[in-house]
């Protein structure tokens, strides 16, 4: 494959070594590119008006901007770009956090190198990575919150075609996999969705499910 049509990469994470690291993981792999490497937020936010990635590996503490205000600022910018935190924490309050702020992805520092591989074609064809840590995590938020009322007062109506697909998001179901289904196309499966996180102002999938199960659409 041509560097023109391969995955550009970029890391953020202060510690050279882990940079290093991550670089030597991914050299070889299939598809992709290394574009650069940031060692703090300031850095970060300077090389993405330079050059745009197509994913961004960020740690989520970091000097001058850490990890959280990073994604606020990335996402106002660069809505297109997949975020996949890469960090020490696995604090299930911070990785719901992280997704609802618009990380496509959330992974630990102990992570096989070939999961973040995968975690990494994963976001760019599907556009999210769901993996046990942010299942559990959005999971746990859901329970924990039980006492507090609702997104919306009067729950927003889903037909039945948006429901089935709703499941099948909160089943970790591909957009191939969901399309099989329901006999859409990929890319009509890829509007609904789209449809959905607007009637309920979502910004991301796991925001779109979490509705979905606090507002009984979905179990």
């Amino acid at each position: 494959m041509s560097s023109e049509l391969s995955i550009k990469v970029s890391i953020a994470d202060d510690h050279k070594i882990f940079r290093d690291g991550i670089k030597m993981a991914l050299k070889n792999k299939d598809y992709l590119k290394i574009l650069w490497e940031a060692e703090d937020g300031k850095d970060l936010m300077h090389k993405m008006q330079l050059k745009k990635p197509d994913v961004l590996l960020m740690d989520i503490r970091m000097p001058e901007i850490d990890g959280v205000n990073a994604i606020n600022l990335l996402r106002k910018e660069y809505d297109d770009v997949r975020i996949i935190v890469l960090t020490m924490y696995d604090d299930q309050e911070m990785i719901s956090k992280m997704m609802e702020m618009g990380a496509n992805a959330y992974l630990t520092k102990t992570t096989d190198p070939e999961e973040i591989y995968q975690a990494i074609l994963t976001c760019m064809n599907d556009d999210f990575y769901f993996n046990d840590l942010v299942n559990k995590a959005v999971l746990s938020k859901l329970q924990t919150k039980k006492a507090v009322r609702q997104f919306y007062p009067n729950p927003i109506k889903f037909s039945e075609k948006e429901v089935r697909i709703l499941k099948l998001l909160a089943e970790d179901k591909t957009t191939e996999e969901i399309s099989k289904e329901v006999f859409l196309s990929p890319r009509t499966i890829e509007t609904i969705r789209q449809n959905m996180k607007s009637k309920v102002g979502a910004k991301t999938i796991a925001g779109l499910i979490m509705y979905g199960m606090r507002n009984k659409i979905i179990d």
